[in-house]
């Protein structure tokens, strides 16, 4: 979990939260970088995305800690795009070993409302956008012989809430990818294998509009307004977690020594797990 050097990591979503703690991460640990971020509001969800100056953060952060990284501003949804990165990675830093299809975001929106447009973006960033980026890195990787790669589901991807129909789905689909891509490169090298985090501290839960959604009794919700409810949807007294325990789990599943851990999901939930079926 402490050694990377040498290695190429591609990190989707990388210009701010768990994408720049992976990246930071990576780098510190001896990895060359590669992120993405598409860098750009969406009529469809109801919170700023990340900005180009976010990117270049991170892109920052990363040679500051020595390491060589190619920042690009990219939409997931695009395969021609990730399969146009990851050659450019290949071509300048040497061939990607790890990928953290990590991109996505969050709409609360009930069944009976949601329109078209809200699932298709939903669906295209969280699910479309984590297959691009498995079909852009595996066949490289499964050639080589080697390869790490780990996907970001959600506690959503093992159960439901009100309001979550679209990117529930999403991320369900997420863990079923997963297990069936770790089958297909099972012979390989390669091992894929999930995420699952709880309510992490980041843009997507930190917004007025979910604060809105999460105390609708009240005008202008703050976050301590919102914490309870938050506490309520983990095992743990705790409300958020912090990117950089996401970051744990997924050194861990990156690591040399994980060889025979694939097809598998890793919950960092606050024990919200413990509420659903083995």
């Amino acid at each position: 979990m402490d050694d990377f050097a040498g290695r190429v990591a591609l990190i989707t979503g990388g210009a701010r939260g768990q994408g720049r703690t992976h990246a930071l991460a990576l780098a510190e640990r001896g990895a060359d970088i590669v992120i993405c971020d598409r860098c750009a509001d969406s009529p469809s969800v109801p919170y700023p995305l990340a900005t180009p100056e976010d990117l270049a953060e991170t892109e920052r952060l990363v040679t500051e800690r020595g390491r060589r990284c190619i920042a690009v501003q990219a939409n997931t949804a695009d395969h021609a795009a990730m399969v146009d990165l990851v050659a450019r990675a290949n071509a300048e830093l040497g061939s990607v070993d790890i990928a953290i299809a990590n991109a996505g975001v969050s709409v609360a929106d009930s069944v009976v409302q949601m329109s078209p447009e809200v699932w298709n973006e939903v669906i295209a960033s969280n699910l479309t956008g984590v297959f691009n980026t498995l079909s852009a890195v595996s066949p490289g990787m499964a050639e080589r012989g080697h390869g790490r790669i780990v996907t970001v589901s959600s506690m959503m991807g093992r159960g439901a809430n009100p309001g979550l129909t679209a990117y529930s789905a999403s991320k369900w689909g997420v863990i079923g990818m997963t297990k069936s891509a770790a089958l297909d490169l099972a012979g390989s090298g390669v091992t894929v294998n999930a995420v699952a985090p709880g309510n992490v501290s980041t843009a997507m839960v930190h917004n007025d509009a979910l604060y809105a959604i999460m105390r609708p009794d009240l005008d202008h919700p703050t976050r301590e307004d919102v914490a309870p409810i938050f506490t309520m949807l983990h095992g743990q007294p705790v409300p958020f977690l912090e990117p950089e325990e996401i970051t744990h789990a997924v050194l861990f599943l990156l690591a040399d020594a994980s060889a025979h851990i694939t097809g598998t999901v890793i919950p960092v939930d606050a024990g919200a797990a413990a509420r659903v079926s083995a």
